[in-house]
């Protein structure tokens, strides 16, 4: 969730080209794991889910761009988290706990 609003608000911003739209979406994904996740994904394994389209310093520097872009804003409130804080207030069961998640996943295309 926090991936796809980093990209949504950094290409509000910015225009980039279309050869360089994998490269900021990966590198929202990299931003995001350092943000929220204990293990962040190594770069070269991001450069190999790539399939080797972008070097090192690519990532990096798409890493400062957004960085700058959004003013190191990576805090944002998420469906998630709302979701997440709703199921539990409302202590609901299982089953609708995983249609919820279902279904602001769906939101997210």
């Amino acid at each position: 969730f926090l991936t796809v609003n980093i990209i949504d608000r950094f290409l509000a911003r910015e225009n980039v080209v279309r050869k360089k739209l994998q490269l900021a979406g990966v590198t929202a994904m990299l931003l995001a794991c350092k943000y929220e996740e204990v293990s962040v994904p190594v770069v070269e394994d991001l450069i190999l889910i790539c399939d080797r389209a972008y070097t090192r310093a690519d990532i990096l520097e798409m890493e400062r761009r957004i960085v700058n872009t959004l003013n190191f804003n990576m805090s944002v409130p998420t469906p998630y988290c709302f979701m997440r804080r709703f199921l539990k207030a409302a202590q609901s069961e299982k089953k609708l706990e995983l249609l919820s998640f279902f279904m602001i996943e769906l939101s997210l295309v």
